[in-house]
């Protein structure tokens, strides 16, 4: 991480700046988009963004790793050892951990939930019991937790100006989630699970041992457009939540929601061959995305300020340790 970004924070404990720039890493090599959405936030925000990725990134490692040579229950014991940790240190007001000394500050300094990082463990401890959905009423209670909740954890720290952006932000979490979910199906495969409900493949004539057998049938496709056509209708039912955030946030989320949702776009492109193609974005297009939201985002921070770098509690949080 710059260091600039972290004085702009106001971060200045040697060990909290180690922590911080431990998340950064976690977000730089396994979040390329998110870490250029990142960039597009003011300088002392760019830290808080990688503290909560980092921890999310630190729970599915232990939940995912498909290097791990631990069993399924040690892998949930690690996780709710871990988890409890951390919870632990929230109450304290301070973590020892390298990647949760980071977490711990950013939550203190923003008043972000501490249910949210609930809901969130409880939904990775469910991918390691949980192998399909039979709705999408059953998928949600996953989504919500992987996916929802980061949308607000993030909410107070792109300032919001209005109450409804935390359900528009939960709206956009979700879709990024779905889409995932319609790229990874055959990834997913790999590990056991399928996240695509069971009652709205079998509305297409689709069952878990179609998809196994990984080729792209009509069916198949129907069903994807089905959930396709899902990811877009939240898309859409988010974008009004952006504009209720401070003008510096703005541009941020903005270029998320286009890149992310346009994983969707890249399924298309590869005609649903889900199963021997991972659909990515395409470079120009991020390009083409990231360099105009590049200069709005100067734009409006040179109109509107950063709002607040520090935070909302920096004094009691900044003493690090």
């Amino acid at each position: 991480m710059r260091s600039q970004d972290l004085d702009r924070a106001g971060i200045t404990d040697p060990e909290m700046r180690a922590s911080y720039e431990r998340c950064r890493e976690l977000n730089a090599a396994h979040g390329k988009t998110y870490y250029l959405a990142t960039l597009l936030l003011p300088p002392a925000k760019r830290p808080y963004v990688h503290a909560l990725y980092g921890f999310a990134r630190y729970a599915d490692e232990i939940v995912d790793d498909l290097a791990s040579t631990l069993s399924e229950q040690q892998k949930a014991d690690e996780l709710r050892s871990w988890g409890d940790r951390f919870f632990a240190a929230l109450r304290r007001g301070r973590s020892d951990d390298p990647v949760c000394r980071a977490v711990v500050d950013t939550v203190l300094r923003w008043d972000i939930p501490v249910e949210h990082f609930e809901a969130f463990l409880h939904s990775m401890a469910m991918d390691l019991t949980v192998t399909g959905y039979d709705s999408y009423e059953d998928l949600y209670e996953y989504v919500y937790g992987s996916a929802a909740v980061i949308g607000l954890q993030m909410v107070p720290i792109l300032e919001p100006t209005q109450p409804a952006a935390y359900e528009h932000a939960k709206d956009l979490g979700v879709a990024f989630q779905l889409a995932n979910f319609v790229r990874d199906v055959g990834e997913d495969l790999q590990r056991g699970r399928v996240y695509l409900p069971r009652d709205e493949l079998a509305r297409f004539g689709v069952t878990r041992a179609d998809l196994e057998r990984r080729v792209v049938t009509r069916e198949i496709r129907a069903a994807l457009e089905f959930q396709i056509a899902r990811v877009r209708a939240l898309e859409e039912a988010s974008r009004a939540g952006i504009t209720m955030l401070h003008p510096s946030s703005q541009p941020c989320i903005e270029a998320a929601r286009i890149l992310y949702c346009g994983i969707v776009d890249a399924v298309e492109d590869i005609d649903y061959q889900v199963f021997t193609r991972r659909a990515t974005v395409p470079t120009s297009r991020r390009l083409a995305v990231a360099l105009p939201a590049w200069r709005e985002a100067r734009r409006a921070r040179r109109l509107h300020g950063e709002g607040r770098p520090h935070g909302l509690n920096a004094p009691a949080a900044a003493s690090g340790g």
